[in-house]
């Protein structure tokens, strides 16, 4: 009996040979993808996690460092000095939270919303050439990331 595509197991990694690997697919893409923002981001003034950062605060505003750093898998150690450049170049406004002054408060400025009216990333969608399995890609990516880090829920305090 033969196996349909949807239920046959993968074969087994072979060392030495890149193509092979998933993460290394991912990984290379992720790279591949910040070549592609540099030169838009470039005459923009950003770096692609400001603009990140920009992008998971447009969809709402006063959110906390903590809630963006969840949204984005950043650390608020490394938020913060994405977040203070974006408040020095005026495109974010940080303050604290009148009913808890240890939450920082983070939103768009208008010229922050205006700067991404311009939707940045538009050219990358086509540079994919994935045409209408752009979005197919898409979401199976994000059920790649979320069943990793649902696998690996617990496994953050173990040793190596």
């Amino acid at each position: 009996m033969t196996r349909s595509p949807k239920t046959q197991k993968p074969a087994p990694v072979k060392e030495g040979n890149l193509s092979n690997f998933l993460c290394f697919a991912v990984y290379s893409a992720n790279l591949a993808f910040g070549r592609a923002y540099k030169p838009i981001l470039d005459a923009a003034g950003l770096t692609y996690t400001q603009y990140i950062a920009m992008v998971g605060l447009s969809d709402s505003n006063e959110q906390t460092v903590s809630e963006l750093g969840e949204k984005l898998f950043l650390e608020s150690n490394t938020l913060t000095p994405i977040l203070k450049k974006l408040e020095q170049t005026g495109y974010i406004s940080r303050t604290r939270d009148p009913a808890d002054e240890r939450k920082v408060k983070v939103s768009l400025t208008a010229a922050g919303r205006r700067l991404l009216k311009n939707d940045l990333g538009r050219t990358l969608v086509e540079a994919c050439g994935l045409g209408d399995e752009f979005f197919v890609v898409q979401k199976n990516v994000v059920r790649l990331r979320d069943n990793l880090l649902r696998n690996t829920k617990g496994n953050e305090d173990e040793k190596l």
